[in-house]
């Protein structure tokens, strides 16, 4: 995914998927790029590179975000198989047997 218009910057192999991926009202991997580049502001940054540590950071950001992609796809369709929002959540009454007043257990 770039990072500019001129497609100079960016990451490649990133899945659209986990690109587009937002928590809340934010884009995961845009905004933990775009924090490490400001522009502005009490601490400017122009140019700044990033790091071994910070490129393999952000590798394993987008190895989470896309296994929990796939994990909420799984937990959807399991829904799904059981009646879909909210009905696979219904639970129904357990019937009550009637106990033996001689069972120490009742």
């Amino acid at each position: 995914m770039w990072l500019d218009k001129l497609q100079t910057r960016g990451f490649r192999g990133v899945p659209e998927e986990v690109w587009n991926f937002h928590i809340g009202s934010y884009q995961v991997c845009e905004k933990w790029l775009k924090d490490r580049q400001a522009h502005s502001g009490k601490n400017p940054r122009p140019d700044r590179q990033l790091n071994e540590d910070d490129i393999n950071h952000y590798q394993r950001i987008v190895v989470a975000l896309l296994g929990t992609i796939r994990l909420m796809g799984a937990i959807d369709a399991v829904i799904n198989q059981h009646g879909g929002w909210p009905d696979a959540f219904m639970v129904e009454p357990v019937p009550r047997e009637e106990t033996d007043a001689t069972d120490p257990s009742a």
